[in-house]
């Protein structure tokens, strides 16, 4: 797939569309070089991040700072966020003559309903982006592993990571296995099983870490050895349990206590409550007869019937409003009153099965500590338990331990099988056959780039545990910037030449920063190699280093500077 175009938008205007071309396409940075103006934060290599963004990467690269991650250019998140800007990416299997194209667009919102993240119009969930861009771009592929995201990495560089290496690209904490999923891949030798080895791998460290931490105080050994002496102690200690002379019910005894304890405590709680519930109730009562209206009845009584004489319109003596107030109360008293007797009867009852439990209880205490050997019983019993604890501990222990060793066994004798095959005579000369038919086109190109014949080779390396794994390197070292940057150009161009042989599904542009460091006639050569073989090379790189056979509007993309910003921000 070639690009066609780069769409920025809001809901209601184009702020950006970037159409590209076949053959070299160059995002240039026109920003005069002086002083005050040095070019930086123009846009151009955000161009790129938003290519990938749409390829499925996280849309805080566009607005993270790459050096410090917890730093960011709030300016351009909240221009992002605020004015809901879309990213439409559209892509064609030709760029002269489409047949097929592909357009994706997202957005930098996160709520459910606001987010955009579709392909060719149609809804996709962003956590099922990279599944779907894999059926959609390479419709070919049935495979998990490498994953879409790392088959393209090499395709997209603007990250340090991707400009300094040529084959190791993906982040920093990849595990060997991974890579050599990958190349094979990429070189095309047929390894159905790639994702199942590296998922043995990982369960292998998993299990093994687990295993160290299982073994931290004791080994499985020192677990069976100190096992075994628990199990003489218990069988000593029932032994001397069972020639005690004691009461035979005494275990029977032992629970009822228990049980009546929990009767006591229960019936203890309820005989509480209640007492409560009748003091409070006696508190009301109390308070409602000092509610009754008892004081200087003349003196008011002279007060209502001044009050009458100003308001003829009262209809009640005074007499009559007191008796009122204290048959209200007196009616109130005698319902609450009404519930002591009911309360009464229950503490009683209660009162006399607490007693009665109590008697059972001394009772049982008696019949229990009268036995001569209660205190020795005791002793072993506590020991018994001790023991049986530490039992059950060292043998869950040793359980885990063992499953572990099976699960390793059995992830092991995986490997085993799948290795075999991986790393037989026949698939190993596969490889290095592969390898010669990328190597002779790799060659070539940077032969025609730097006079000097570049090579990937394979050796099969043996980690400290044991584990085999194809490690492929470089065949030249100790580069200059430059010159390392030319290397993974002509890396680039070769494997897409060499897919294209091979019927390797591949993206048909390479993203490329920085490419000012380059000398003039290596990119002169890579823009006549790019045309040449139908790629589209897309670089950012600074006016002012470009040669002059290539400051021609043909190879320009798009030209950004200090005053004609990417996002049109001042």
């Amino acid at each position: 797939m070639f690009l066609k175009s780069l769409l920025i938008s809001t809901p209601t205007k184009i702020i950006r569309e970037i159409k590209f071309h076949k053959g070299l396409n160059l995002i240039v940075d026109d920003t005069p070089n002086s002083e005050t103006s040095t070019g930086n934060n123009v846009g151009k290599t955000t161009i790129l991040k938003l290519i990938d963004f749409c390829l499925g990467r996280d849309g805080s690269v566009i607005y993270k700072d790459p050096e410090n991650k917890r730093e960011e250019y709030k300016k351009v998140k909240d221009f992002l966020i605020d004015e809901k800007v879309i990213i439409t990416l559209s892509l064609v299997d030709d760029i002269e003559n489409p047949h097929t194209e592909v357009e994706i667009s997202r957005n930098f919102l996160k709520k459910k309903n606001e987010t955009v993240c579709t392909i060719n119009g149609e809804h996709v969930n962003v956590g099922d982006l990279e599944i779907k861009l894999m059926h959609t771009l390479f419709p070919s592929l049935n495979v998990s592993k490498p994953t879409f995201r790392q088959i393209i990495a090499h395709n997209i560089r603007y990250e340090d990571i991707r400009l300094n290496n040529t084959l190791e690209i993906l982040n920093a904490f990849t595990r060997t296995e991974e890579y050599e999923t990958l190349y094979l891949f990429l070189f095309g030798c047929d390894y159905d099983e790639g994702r199942k080895r590296e998922e043995l791998i990982a369960n292998i460290k998993s299990e093994e870490t687990y295993l160290k931490r299982l073994q931290r105080t004791h080994t499985k050994s020192a677990y069976k050895i100190a096992l075994e002496d628990i199990s003489r102690e218990i069988v000593k200690l029932e032994g001397q349990k069972s020639k005690l002379n004691i009461n035979p019910q005494l275990d029977k005894d032992m629970s009822d206590l228990t049980s009546i304890k929990e009767q006591l405590n229960v019936i203890g709680s309820q005989r509480n409550s209640l007492q409560i519930r009748k003091k409070i109730i006696q508190e009301s009562i109390e308070g409602f007869n000092n509610q009754k209206f008892e004081y200087d009845l003349a003196q008011l009584q002279l007060i209502y019937q001044q009050a009458s004489s100003l308001i003829p319109t009262l209809q009640h003596t005074f007499e009559e409003m007191v008796a009122y107030h204290n048959n209200m109360l007196a009616n109130r008293i005698v319902f609450i009153e009404s519930e002591i007797p009911n309360i009464e009867k229950q503490i009683l009852v209660l009162t006399k099965q607490f007693e009665a439990l109590r008697r059972q209880e001394f009772d049982l205490t008696e019949k229990i500590t009268m036995s001569d050997t209660f205190e020795e019983l005791e002793n072993i019993i506590l020991a018994l338990n001790k023991n049986y604890t530490l039992k059950g501990q060292y043998s869950s222990i040793i359980g885990q331990i063992e499953d572990v060793e099976k699960d390793l066994k059995k992830y092991q004798q995986e490997l085993s099988h799948i290795d075999d095959g991986l790393f037989a005579d026949d698939f190993q000369a596969k490889v290095h056959s592969q390898l010669s038919k990328f190597n002779t086109i790799f060659a070539d190109i940077s032969d025609e780039l730097y006079n000097e014949r570049y090579a990937i080779k394979t050796d099969v390396v043996t980690n400290r545990k044991g584990q085999q794994n194809y490690k492929f390197s470089v065949i030249e070292t100790n580069l200059s910037s430059g010159k390392k940057q030319g290397e993974i150009s002509c890396f680039d161009i070769a494997y897409t030449i060499f897919a294209d042989q091979e019927g390797i599904p591949c993206l048909h542009f390479i993203l490329n920063d920085k490419k000012e460091l380059m000398h003039d006639h290596q990119l002169i050569t890579l823009a006549e190699i790019a045309n040449r073989e139908d790629i589209q090379f897309v670089a950012s790189i600074l006016k002012d280093k470009l040669p002059e056979q290539l400051q021609k509007e043909e190879y320009y993309t798009v030209e950004l500077s200090e005053t004609e910003k990417l996002f049109l921000l001042e």
